[in-house]
């Protein structure tokens, strides 16, 4: 595995694959690497000749009182677990790397990037759209991997790729759960095993919800209600909502067509985001 920390660095790593003929796959995350990565990092590896992995923590992202700052980091394991994936270029790059000097141009998404996680988290979007058009026009791969539990992010990146023309395939890699349905994050290693247990709630919500609408129960009101009984161990729910999958408008009475149901919720003080597709 070949580990680049330049803009530089990079583009000539890839170029001299590109030149050979092989397709690129990128796989974009802040590090602390677990298996949910890894599912994203082997969907690259089986669709594409080279995987780029880059790990930045991304601070315009972050709000004020956010935890950038202790946002878990461990680069060498990071490392190891990339080099068993079968990654075979690591870009590790400094904020000022991304960010130089003077740094002034933002991309300001639109009304995908104004509910839910948007509305809690002012300017996140803008952080996240930004860092990504960045990475994208850096490695230019032909495909780039998501996760799911993300899945406003996707929805984001997915309308930016479109509006702004850029040659790149977004896919969407399933979310990966623990056995006990936890959707894996980074943030889960802020908790403790009380608290650990009692997050299960907010994945048991949502898949009883998607249970009962697989069994023919498709009032919305209802499917949420139905979530929302099930996540009495949170400490406090930032939103439970079904929206539309596609424009993530809200949706009203029936489930006519493919829906997200998403939560966010605090399990002490960290916060934890989860979806299931109806």
């Amino acid at each position: 595995m070949e580990i680049a920390d330049t803009i530089a660095q990079v583009r000539t790593a890839i170029r001299e694959r590109r030149q050979a003929g092989l397709r690129v796959g990128l796989v974009p995350t802040m590090g602390f690497l677990h298996n949910g990565h890894v599912a994203l990092i082997r969907e690259s590896t089986t669709s594409c000749d080279v995987t780029v992995v880059s790990i930045f923590v991304n601070p315009t992202q972050f709000g004020p009182n956010e935890d950038l700052s202790t946002y878990p980091r461990d680069l060498g394991r990071d490392e190891r677990t990339c080099i068993d994936a079968g990654v075979n270029i690591l870009f590790l790059p400094t904020a000022a790397e991304i960010y130089p000097e003077e740094f002034q141009t933002f991309i300001e998404p639109g009304r995908l990037a104004e509910p839910l996680c948007g509305a809690v988290r002012p300017g996140h979007f803008r952080g996240v759209a930004t860092v990504v058009a960045k990475l994208l026009n850096i490695v230019q791969p032909d495909a780039a991997f998501f996760g799911q539990k993300d899945y406003q992010q996707v929805a984001v990146v997915r309308r930016m790729v479109r509006d702004l023309d850029m040659p790149v395939e977004i896919v969407t890699v399933p979310t990966v759960r623990e056995a006990d349905g936890l959707a894996m994050s980074s943030r889960n290693a802020y908790l403790s095993v009380s608290q650990r247990e009692r997050a299960t709630c907010i994945s048991r919500g949502l898949l009883a919800a998607q249970a009962a609408f697989r069994g023919g129960e498709h009032d919305a009101s209802k499917l949420v209600a139905i979530a929302g009984a099930e996540m009495v161990d949170i400490d406090s729910l930032q939103y439970l909502e079904l929206r539309d999958a596609e424009t993530l408008e809200p949706v009203i009475g029936s489930v006519t067509r493919s829906a997200v149901l998403l939560a966010a919720a605090f399990i002490g003080s960290t916060r934890l985001i989860d979806n299931v597709i109806l």
